[in-house]
C-alpha cells in the first residue's frame, strides 16, 4: 500500500479530519460542517461545506465520490458524479449533493457526505495528428464490444 502525508487546514472549528472507516479503505470520509441541518429537496442540488482545505502533493489528485450508503439508502450523490481537487487548489472542499429521490432529505450538521480518494495522474501533452493508429475495435462505440 502506498502512503503519503496530506496536510489539511480546518476553516471552521467544528470541521472534522477526513477519516478512513477501515484499515484498507481507499476513500476517506468527508463530513458536513454546518451550523444547522440542511434539507435537500427532491430533484435539487445543494452545496455542502466540509470546513476543510487540503494541500494535495503535485502528481496526485483528490477524487470526491459518493458514499455508497448515502447514495443507495437516501439517494444523495455528488451532482458532478466525481469531484476533482487539483494539487494547486487551496479553497474549501465543497460537495454538491444531488437528491435523486422523490422526497426531501435532511443532512445532519456533521454527517459523512462523500469520500475522497487520493490518486496519481498522468499529465498528457496533446499532439494533433492527421491520422490515428488502427485497432481491431476501430471506431466502434457504445456497446460495440459486447457479445452478439
Amino acid at each position: 500500500m502506498m502512503t503519503t502525508k496530506l496536510r489539511f487546514k480546518k476553516l471552521d472549528k467544528k470541521a472534522q479530519m477526513p477519516h478512513y472507516g477501515t484499515e484498507f479503505a481507499a476513500g476517506a470520509d468527508l463530513y458536513a460542517c454546518m451550523e444547522e441541518p440542511l434539507t435537500i429537496k427532491a430533484g435539487t442540488t445543494e452545496f455542502v461545506h466540509t470546513g476543510i482545505a487540503v494541500e494535495i502533493p503535485v502528481g496526485l489528485v483528490g477524487l470526491v465520490y459518493a458514499r455508497s450508503g448515502l447514495a443507495c439508502k437516501k439517494g444523495l450523490a455528488p451532482a458532478n458524479k466525481v469531484g476533482v481537487i487539483d494539487s494547486d487548489y487551496r479553497g474549501e472542499i465543497m460537495v454538491a449533493l444531488y437528491n435523486h429521490s422523490d422526497v426531501d432529505i435532511e443532512i445532519d450538521t456533521s454527517e459523512r457526505i462523500a469520500q475522497m480518494v487520493i490518486a496519481p495522474y498522468v499529465f498528457a501533452e496533446y499532439e494533433e495528428v492527421q491520422e490515428l493508429e488502427d485497432t481491431v475495435r476501430g471506431e466502434g462505440g457504445f456497446g460495440s464490444t459486447g457479445s452478439k
